[in-house]
């Protein structure tokens, strides 16, 4: 074959090749018509010699205690695309939940919005140049490994400079919100604590004005209230810490953070094999950021119980705040499935996303 023919026949097939795919079939999928987000969070604050693993009560419920209150904490969000100024729903739920037959969904009330003030009058040009640094350390090491802090100096500060600490790594929302619109839990009619030991494992079923029938879905083990973080310290300022913990069954990965103000100072430590000050890692990861950030070395792997803090990197200041979590396994529900047959459209009822983690706060020092 000469070569103008054997360029000739590879045209045809590329030519036979785009016309294949643009023959395919897009499958339409149409949007679910009622969408529910559980979040569900194990957050304590641990003293250094106290008993580790120990779950604070609490004594005020209310939605978005996920976040960071103290306690076991579940925020319930359902949001109906037929009625966009929400609905009074109910969620039953398992026996082991231990409180009682079902909670209510009440539509989100938007607080009135707090007093205007008056600006402050002012020429931000005259403002002086803020003084101190940044210090960065990273790594679980008894000491301070080669090349490291990264230093940010607040005064001359480039953004590539600052892009070099603070790296963007972060999970958007996409979770239970308070948001017009959307039918929450805990509301006014209902703020009960989630008793000692409860459990959320086991049939959910969602009802109310324009939910579809049928909606009902299982929560998992993978997706039940995380144990606390039973986390233990050994070692002072003046040298390393040792941390210790006894691993989660049901975790994913772990990230750790301290920080402290020494003199003009702001000094930041994370667990991260990279130099990333992580400072929006502390909220729910979807599955696929937490294998990302797994395979960067940024998070710790399921399996590390311990991690060192450099040799007195936090020396000399009044203690400094460490912040640990462990995140739990995403689950995502869809009814009904995908249709195999890429002509039949895809409309879905309901999905359900619950997103698990539990937290620890603690003080490093003085």
């Amino acid at each position: 074959m000469t070569g103008v023919g054997f360029r000739l026949l590879a045209l045809t097939a590329l030519l036979l090749m785009f016309a294949a795919g643009a023959g395919a079939q897009q499958q339409e999928v149409r949007p679910p018509i009622a969408q529910l987000w559980l979040d569900v969070a194990t957050n304590v604050f641990v003293i250094p010699g106290a008993p580790a693993g120990m779950v604070p009560s609490g004594s005020n419920n209310a939605f978005g205690n996920t976040r960071f209150a103290m306690g076991r904490y579940l925020d319930i969000a359902l949001q109906v695309r037929t009625r966009p100024q929400g609905i009074q729903g109910t969620q039953a739920i398992p026996p082991g939940m231990r409180m009682g037959p079902s909670l209510p969904l009440d539509p989100y009330k938007a607080p009135p919005p707090p007093p205007s003030t008056p600006g402050m009058p002012g020429d931000p040009s005259q403002a002086p140049p803020p003084k101190g640094r940044l210090l960065l350390y990273w790594g679980c090491s008894a000491d301070v490994r080669s090349g490291q802090p990264r230093i940010i100096d607040f005064a001359t500060a480039t953004p590539q400079q600052w892009q070099s600490v603070f790296q963007g790594r972060y999970a958007p929302e996409r979770g239970a919100t308070a948001a017009p619109g959307h039918s929450i839990w805990p509301n006014d009619r209902d703020k009960q604590m989630l008793p000692a030991g409860n459990s959320l494992v086991g049939d959910h079923t969602v009802t109310g004005d324009g939910v579809p029938a049928g909606f009902k879905f299982p929560v998992g083990a993978d997706q039940d209230l995380m144990p606390a973080i039973a986390l233990s310290t050994q070692g002072n300022l003046q040298g390393s810490v040792l941390l210790q913990w006894r691993t989660i069954p049901t975790a994913r990965a772990y990230f750790i953070s301290a920080f402290a103000n020494k003199g003009n100072d702001s000094i930041i430590w994370t667990s991260s094999e990279l130099p990333d000050a992580g400072m929006a890692l502390f909220d729910y990861l979807s599955n696929a950021a937490v294998e990302r950030w797994l395979t960067d070395k940024v998070l710790l792997p399921a399996a590390t119980a311990q991690c060192a803090v450099p040799r007195g990197i936090f020396a000399g200041t009044d203690g400094a705040p460490l912040r640990m979590i462990a995140y739990g396994q995403e689950a995502n529900l869809v009814f009904p499935p995908r249709p195999a047959d890429p002509k039949v459209v895809w409309e879905q009822q309901w999905t359900v996303r619950v997103r698990v983690k539990s937290t620890a706060t603690s003080m490093l020092g003085p």
